[in-house]
């Protein structure tokens, strides 16, 4: 277990290796957000905190294929020095109908994806361990995406909607009017979907907008990016950063800072 004072030193996942992310194909856009890697860096192992973001992640690690869900907080994986991590992210609405399970069954695990039925896996898994190297396989795992996504459903597209209006900051408050159901059926798709309710995804997007003002403008004052995320003041910000990251805004603000800085 990681303590409490090295959680506070934790390096944000992106500030950890050399981490990059890219449109997927075509293809694939209906059922993923964004494809990943992250190539952790040699030496003794860093504390890394994985921040939630609202998504859930298919992630090729240690050999096998894991789903890691939604998190409601930061978590604190081991992860060996000098490995990658090849991930691809669900698109909001996919990540439910794709693995066929709830994704409120998923906060804050991280299971193999073996364990949740998909009959194409232990193929996949096999054809991924014969890669040369990290390169061959973030692009075979691209190819094995596109052949299980050939006869996947179209994403839920009220999930997408509930989205898009926290993303863009509009208040959870609203979207049973918006979408013409109930609070009770909202709150039910949202976890069905999200693995949480829309308040808690509006929280989480609302810490993602933090994260995405402290990387393009880390000369802003605290106060400023406050209120620029849609914090009430800075000393909201202050406290849900916390909970969410088990850091402070001024600590993330230099690692994304100093990530930039060192392109």
């Amino acid at each position: 277990m990681v303590s409490k004072r090295r959680k506070d030193r934790a390096l944000l996942a992106a500030r950890a290796g050399r981490y990059r992310e890219y449109a997927p194909p075509p293809t694939l856009r209906r059922h993923f957000n964004r494809l990943w890697s992250n190539t952790l860096c040699d030496g003794p192992p860093p504390v890394v905190a994985i921040v939630p973001d609202g998504y859930c992640d298919l992630l090729w690690m240690d050999n096998r294929l894991v789903v890691a869900g939604p998190d409601r907080t930061a978590t604190f994986p081991v992860i060996r020095p000098g490995s990658t991590v090849i991930g691809a992210r669900f698109a909001p609405g996919a990540a439910a109908s794709w693995l066929k399970t709830p994704l409120s069954a998923l906060v804050g695990l991280s299971v193999p994806l073996a364990d949740i039925g998909r009959k194409e896996t232990s193929d996949f898994e096999a054809r991924l361990r014969d890669c040369p190297d990290p390169a061959a396989a973030a692009s075979l795992f691209g190819r094995l995406l596109e052949e299980a996504a050939r006869n996947e459903e179209e994403p839920a597209r009220d999930a997408a909607v509930v989205f898009a209006a926290v993303d863009g900051g509009r208040p959870a408050t609203g979207l049973p009017d918006r979408l013409g159901i109930s609070e009770r059926q909202l709150r039910r798709r949202c976890h069905h979907h999200f693995g949480y309710g829309a308040k808690t995804l509006e929280r989480i997007r609302r810490f993602q907008r933090f994260l995405d003002l402290c990387r393009s403008a880390d000369t802003m004052p605290l106060a400023r990016i406050a209120l620029e995320a849609g914090f009430a003041d800075q000393a909201h910000m202050t406290r849900e950063v916390g909970d969410l990251s088990t850091l402070t805004p001024a600590i993330i603000l230099d690692q994304l800072g100093m990530r930039e800085d060192s392109g």
